[in-house]
């Protein structure tokens, strides 16, 4: 298939199947004209991929992880056994990621609960005249 099918089927841009290309996540045949061909199973593949990036991981780290990741059609599977450590890591980067967004959170919510009230007043007035903030 071409990479107007391969995208219509997995519902990711074209451009962006591309980009997996470029960065080795995918590897599509040359016909003679120069158009990618893609198989059936790069649908899987690509799908793997939106998972694995849906999940917080990066091209780079995909690259590595992929080919040692079996689809059950329900969930990923690992079938490297040193997959798992890098996946430990990288859960524990996103969660370190997730403790910083939340302290900096906490961070405005408390600069936002500190203004005065006439402050807030005419961040309400402007809010109610345009209509956002």
């Amino acid at each position: 298939m071409r990479i107007g099918e391969l995208s219509r089927r997995t519902g990711v841009a074209v451009h962006l199947l591309r980009y997996y290309e470029e960065q080795g996540l995918l590897h599509p045949q040359r016909r003679p004209s120069g158009y990618r061909e893609y198989v059936e199973e790069d649908v899987a593949v690509v799908r793997r991929i939106r998972s694995l990036l849906a999940a917080g991981l990066n091209t780079s780290t995909i690259t590595t992880v992929l080919p040692c990741l079996r689809d059950t059609g329900d969930r990923l599977v690992p079938t490297c056994s040193d997959l798992l450590a890098d996946l430990h890591r990288e859960r524990d980067r996103i969660a370190r990621i997730i403790t910083d967004l939340q302290t900096s959170m906490n961070t405005l919510n408390d600069v936002i609960a500190a203004a005065p009230a006439d402050v807030t007043r005419r961040m309400n007035e402007a809010v109610l005249i345009n209509g956002h903030l």
